[in-house]
């Protein structure tokens, strides 16, 4: 495997704190529910979907940018704020972000004009950059080394779980008192995490101090180049399809606002198993497990334009999609850090930049093909995108690559 050339500066006091195990889990289910929140704000659009783009008299393509514009700032903002950041407390700055995520949704809760919501995304793609790049490596620090796989999974678990509670809830709040109550609720929500945080998250101060030659160096692996051009197609297939999976159930499914709210519901159930399933799996079978994902949402994606025309056929089709994408983050994660190990919040940026990046491509190429055909045509070439990785994934195993003190296939 080709070296990676970093450049880290060392800082003191960055060892685990002797703490209660209990009060160290307590810190783990904060970082996971301040993630849970950022999850849930950032996909809360899609269930919202038409009920805002009718407020504003836009179209689902333009509504579609609510998804784009916290993707393409979270790109950006993950580098750059961990690097201007790097010797600050981990704890204050998580602080800072969540407060920043309150802050948004109650903007976007009484924002008059559709402009401000999108200056409310703008502020979550900060925050989303920052909060993930610090709070996705940070299991080591909080709980014992044996324990350490185990919070990893836990954290992750905000992604699914954003999905599955997040998603549907904010759909039925909307259906019920409005799309605005659905961003107060999660405004509110978001304060608590804030509390949470100060109270059971220690003082991290920096172990490293990320600078942007790591991030340059780590372009020099041959696995690291992989794990982005893998991230980058199951993520644009799956984000230019899932952004607009609302508007296809609607509108070619027949399915009534109720139904979208309980498909959605299950197809995060589904996610909520893939994702320790997948968290279980790469660890041994990083190329099997996270082709075998890809090639799931290929199948779901390709026959919904199919059998997406039932209701029994959609929500079948969702639950495979759930279980494979529930996985995917938990992946594409574990491929950054097995080709840096020596680098991790390095790895977590990167992972950040180019999950959130493409994201963002994903909803807006979504979004001008929905305006242009139809929901049924995006969800055909996202199921052709999420092939293409699976061959992808092939080629890594064709050329036998592995990672440093890996072997699996």
């Amino acid at each position: 495997m080709a070296s990676t050339t970093t450049d880290t500066t060392h800082l003191s006091g960055g060892g685990l704190p002797t703490r209660s195990p209990l009060i160290g889990w307590l810190a783990v289910v904060s970082v996971m529910l301040g993630l849970f929140a950022i999850v849930t704000t950032e996909i809360l659009p899609i269930g919202l979907l038409t009920s805002i783009g009718s407020s504003f008299a836009i179209s689902d393509g333009l509504a579609g940018l609510m998804m784009t514009m916290p993707g393409l700032l979270a790109a950006v903002s993950a580098p750059v704020v961990t690097v201007a950041t790097a010797r600050i407390d981990r704890r204050l700055m998580l602080c800072v972000f969540t407060l920043l995520l309150a802050l948004a949704n109650f903007l976007a809760a009484v924002a008059p004009d559709y402009w401000l919501v999108l200056v409310s995304r703008i502020v979550v793609g900060i925050v989303i950059g920052g909060f993930w790049s610090i709070g996705a490596g940070l299991a080591e620090r909080l709980v014992p080394a044996e324990s350490v796989g185990r919070a990893t999974a836990v954290i992750f678990s905000a992604v699914p779980l954003g999905s599955v509670l997040g998603v549907p809830a904010g759909t039925f709040i909307g259906d019920l008192a409005g799309w605005r109550m659905a961003f107060v609720v999660m405004g509110v929500l978001t304060v608590g995490v804030i509390i949470m945080l100060l109270v059971f998250v220690p003082s991290l101060r920096p172990v490293q101090a990320t600078r942007l030659s790591v991030l340059r160096g780590m372009f020099g692996s041959t696995n690291t180049r992989f794990a982005l051009l893998l991230t980058f197609l199951i993520v644009l297939a799956h984000f230019g399809t899932y952004t607009y999976v609302t508007p296809f159930l609607e509108q070619v499914t027949g399915m009534s606002s109720g139904l979208v709210t309980i498909a959605l519901l299950i197809y995060g159930a589904a996610g909520i198993v893939g994702n320790f399933l997948g968290g279980t799996a790469v660890a041994r079978y990083p190329r099997a497990a996270f082709g075998l994902a890809a090639s799931m949402i290929a199948a779901a994606a390709l026959l919904m334009p199919v059998l997406g025309r039932w209701e029994i056929g959609a929500v079948a089709l969702l639950t495979i999609w759930g279980v494979a994408y529930g996985a995917v983050p938990v992946m594409s994660q574990t491929w950054f850090a097995k080709a840096t190990p020596h680098a991790p919040e390095a790895a977590s940026v990167l992972f950040t930049a180019s999950f959130q990046a493409t994201f963002a491509l994903g909803a807006l190429v979504g979004g001008l093909t929905v305006d242009r055909t139809s929901p049924s045509t995006v969800m055909t070439l996202g199921g052709i995108i999420a092939a293409l990785m699976v061959a992808a994934v092939w080629v890594h195993f064709a050329r036998r690559l592995t990672w440093p003190d890996y072997t699996q296939v």
